[in-house]
């Protein structure tokens, strides 16, 4: 009988998978394939596939058995709707629990991401922004606020990483995430929220635009 330590890494090799984009959106994930890439059994495999299933990756077909599910637009911009609310909860309390050393540490990731924009960095500058949101995320200390969010971003990460690559969008973001370290440092909660929730409108209203520009013939 696997651990659940085994059952644990499986679905976590899976889900790195599929975040990375080894597998396509509606690309079907064959049991007999996983168990061979991830020397894992059957049972394994398929309980992870079930897990994932209910954190919204993976999607089952009669007959047909599992695939990697696609994340429409109008979804993704649910699902923001959702992280604003959130990450702004978050940010607040980021803001009425932060040290001299996380504040620190949040500053050296906006000067880094300054500094990715000025040298058109735009991977570097994607990379930062998971970092800064994540050490937001941390100094929040919210477990269950954690949870959640991780499942909404592994939904949206394709997406996300769309939206990183648009010309000009750095550019935009780098002072909302500002904003948000000034007021985070500042121990301003109201402040930290309403720059969270501004970021994250302009992150939906980005994601239209997107969306309507896909949609062109």
């Amino acid at each position: 009988m696997p651990s659940g330590d085994d059952r644990a890494a499986v679905q976590e090799a899976i889900r790195g998978a599929i975040l990375r984009g080894d597998y396509a959106p509606r690309q079907r994930l064959i049991e007999a394939e996983l168990c061979e890439r991830f020397g894992s059994s059957r049972f394994e495999i398929r309980n992870a596939l079930q897990d994932l299933a209910s954190h919204g990756l993976v999607e089952f077909q009669p007959n047909r058995g599992a695939r990697v599910r696609e994340i429409t637009f109008a979804e993704v911009i649910e699902i923001t709707e959702v992280r604003r609310m959130l990450e702004g909860f978050e940010a607040a309390r980021a803001a009425e629990r932060v040290t001299k050393a996380e504040a620190a540490a949040l500053k050296q990731i906006t000067r880094d991401m300054r500094a990715a924009v000025s040298r058109s960095e735009l991977l570097r500058y994607s990379d930062l922004n998971r970092q800064l949101h994540g050490a937001i995320r941390d100094i929040a200390a919210h477990e269950t606020s954690a949870r959640l969010l991780r499942q909404l971003r592994d939904q949206t990460v394709r997406h996300q990483f769309s939206l990183s690559l648009v010309p000009g969008r750095p550019s935009v973001s780098l002072p909302q995430h500002e904003a948000i370290v000034e007021a985070v440092i500042a121990k301003d909660p109201s402040a930290a929220e309403a720059a969270m929730h501004a970021h994250l409108q302009s992150v939906i209203e980005a994601f239209r635009a997107l969306s309507a520009a896909v949609a062109q013939p």
